[in-house]
């Protein structure tokens, strides 16, 4: 189960990467309810150990592209973001005191928070993609527009998984003519 598991974070985390064009320094926020990916209902059902499995599949790949890693915390946080405190000072977000831990703030932000080189907690952040594993409602932490992706893995575990990339607003009018390398 675990392995699976790891397999499907992978190939859908490889393709928001892909889809939405994601380069060094892009940010990539992740919300995930280990209880949901284990067919339980949210906040029921923690589980460090599916927690570590999903990071186990996402975090490399996002790791050797020099893509930092947004790990939105669940409601008892506020939805509060962990992530390294380089990808907070680009974005100019102030630090909040905060430690995630399983059943304040989930499992998959607590992983996070003890991976992470310099982790830092921050109450928002414009991220450029992201994943959502279990309806746990990352769109507060994308930037302003949001485009849906098609993946390839539509579950992980029990857990449904919608993918987004953020584009630049399209502004001017009829006369504008626009960059289609950022649609």
């Amino acid at each position: 189960m675990y392995e699976e598991i790891k397999e499907q974070a992978k190939k859908a985390a490889l393709d928001i990467i892909d889809q939405a064009g994601l380069k060094k320094g892009d940010i990539f926020v992740v919300g995930c309810s280990s209880s949901t990916v284990a067919g339980y209902s949210f906040g029921s059902a923690s589980s460090m150990e599916i927690a570590q499995t999903v990071f186990d599949g996402i975090y490399p790949e996002l790791k050797d592209r020099g893509i930092f890693l947004a790990a939105q915390c669940c409601e008892h946080l506020n939805r509060a973001i962990i992530t390294e405190r380089a990808a907070a000072e680009k974005q100019f977000r102030d630090e909040v005191n905060v430690v995630p831990q399983p059943k304040a703030g989930g499992s998959f932000a607590t992983i996070t928070y003890n991976t992470l080189e310099d982790p830092v907690a921050v109450e928002h952040i414009r991220a450029d993609a992201g994943i959502d594993i279990g309806g746990v409602l990352i769109g507060m932490h994308l930037k302003e527009v949001a485009v849906p992706l098609t993946l390839s893995v539509k579950r992980i575990g029990e857990a449904n998984v919608t993918g987004a990339r953020t584009r630049a607003k399209f502004i001017g009018g009829e006369r504008a003519h626009y960059n289609d390398s950022m649609k």
